[in-house]
C-alpha cells in the first residue's frame, strides 16, 4: 500500500475512505492516470490536500525533446495519408521525429480511446498533433494538467477557448462550390452535409446558403439534407432528392466520400453525371480524380494544414504563445468533369 513520505502521514486507504472511492481509484489520481472522472479527480485531490498527503516524486526516464506524436482517425484513409505527409515534411525540417498511431476503432467515430493519453505520456512525447473528430472534456483537462503542448488538425467542432487548431476555410469552400454551379446556369441546387451538423460541415453549408442568397435564389428546405459521412447514407439522401416533384439539377456534397454515393444514386435512377445532375464534392481526395466522370471538388489542403499544425506545435514546445489559436487555410475549387450547364433551362 502506498504511503506518504512522513511516518505519521495518512495512508492512501485513509484518503480513499475520506473521498468515498476505492484505493485503486485514489492511486490513479496520485499517479496522474487519465481514466478518472473529472469530479472524482477533484474530490480525491481535495482530500489529498486537506489531509496533507505527500506524493512521492516519480522516478521517470528523461523525456526526449525531439519526439512528437501524431494521432489520426485511422491509418488506412486518404485523409490520414495526406496529414501524415504534411506533418512528416515539417517535422523533418524542424529536426523532430514523429510517432504515428491510430486513435480508435471505427465504432468510436474517430474519438480517442480511453487510456491512450497515458500511453503517450509514458512514451515521453514532447507534444501531440490530433487529427480526430474531437477530444473529450476530461482529455482536454488531462493535457492541460500535464502541460503537454498539442494542436488539433481539422476538428469537426470548435475546440474550447485557448486550444490551438488548424482547419480549412470551410465557408469559403462551400461558397465557391455553389457559385461555380450558379455560374453554369443552375438554379435548383441542393446540398448534402455531414451527420450531426458539425461546425465543420455547418461552415460548408453556410457558404452554400450565402452564395444562393447573393444570387437571389431560394433554398427550399427539402434541398438541404444531412447524413453520415458514408457512401451508403449519401446514396440514400440523393435518392430522396431525385424523388422530389422538382428535383435539383445540381448538388453540392460536403465530402468526396459522400459524393461517391451520390454517383451511385444517379446511376440507379438511369441518369448521368453531369448531363442530368452536376455534382461538386469537398476534400479533393485521390479518388476524386479516378472516378468517372472526374469529380469537381473543393481542395482541402490537408498536407499544408498538418505542416502548419506541426510548426505551431514547435512554437508551443518552446514556450511561445501564438497570437491566434485558430488558423484557417484557403481552399481551392478544382473544376473537372462532373459539372456542366443544366440540360434544360430551369422553369
Amino acid at each position: 500500500m502506498a504511503r506518504s513520505s512522513g511516518s505519521t502521514g495518512p495512508t492512501l486507504a485513509v484518503v480513499a475512505r475520506e473521498a468515498g472511492v476505492s484505493v485503486p481509484t485514489a492511486s490513479k489520481v496520485v499517479n496522474g492516470r487519465e481514466d478518472v472522472a473529472p469530479d472524482t479527480r477533484r474530490r480525491v485531490t481535495e482530500v489529498l490536500d486537506r489531509l496533507g498527503y505527500i506524493r512521492r516524486p516519480r522516478c521517470e526516464a528523461p523525456k526526449p525533446t525531439a519526439m512528437v506524436d501524431l494521432v489520426v482517425h485511422s491509418l488506412d484513409s486518404a485523409w490520414s495519408g495526406a496529414v501524415l505527409h504534411g506533418a512528416a515534411e515539417a517535422a523533418h525540417e524542424a529536426g523532430l521525429e514523429v510517432v504515428v498511431s491510430a486513435a480508435a476503432t471505427r465504432t468510436r467515430g474517430g474519438r480517442l480511446d480511453p487510456g491512450r493519453l497515458d500511453k503517450l505520456y509514458a512514451r515521453g512525447s514532447s507534444g501531440v498533433l490530433f487529427h480526430l473528430t474531437s477530444l473529450a472534456p476530461a482529455q482536454y483537462l488531462w493535457l492541460d494538467e500535464r502541460r503537454i503542448p498539442f494542436v488539433l488538425i481539422d476538428p469537426a467542432d470548435d475546440p474550447p477557448p485557448g486550444v490551438p487548431s488548424v482547419a480549412a476555410a470551410n465557408w469559403q469552400g462551400g461558397m465557391a462550390a455553389t457559385e461555380h454551379l450558379i455560374e453554369l446556369g443552375h438554379r435548383r441546387i441542393a446540398v448534402i452535409g455531414g451527420h450531426g451538423r458539425t461546425v465543420r460541415d455547418g461552415g460548408r453549408v453556410a457558404g452554400y446558403r450565402s452564395a444562393m442568397a447573393a444570387a437571389g435564389l431560394p433554398v427550399p428546405s427539402a434541398y438541404v439534407r444531412y447524413c453520415d459521412i458514408s457512401e451508403a447514407a449519401a446514396r440514400h439522401r440523393m435518392g430522396e432528392l431525385l424523388d422530389l416533384a422538382e428535383p435539383p439539377t445540381a448538388v453540392f456534397v460536403c465530402s468526396d466520400q459522400m459524393a461517391l454515393g451520390v454517383y451511385q444514386a444517379v446511376r440507379e435512377w438511369g441518369l448521368r453525371v453531369p448531363r442530368d445532375i452536376s455534382v461538386v464534392g469537398f476534400d479533393d481526395l485521390p479518388q476524386a480524380r479516378w472516378i468517372t466522370p472526374a469529380l469537381t471538388t473543393v481542395r482541402q489542403p490537408l498536407a499544408e494544414m498538418a505542416a502548419a499544425a506541426l510548426r505551431t506545435l514547435v512554437r508551443l514546445m518552446t514556450g511561445e504563445v501564438p497570437e491566434a489559436t485558430r488558423t484557417e487555410l484557403s481552399t481551392r475549387l478544382m473544376v473537372r468533369s462532373s459539372t456542366a450547364p443544366p440540360l434544360r433551362a430551369p422553369s
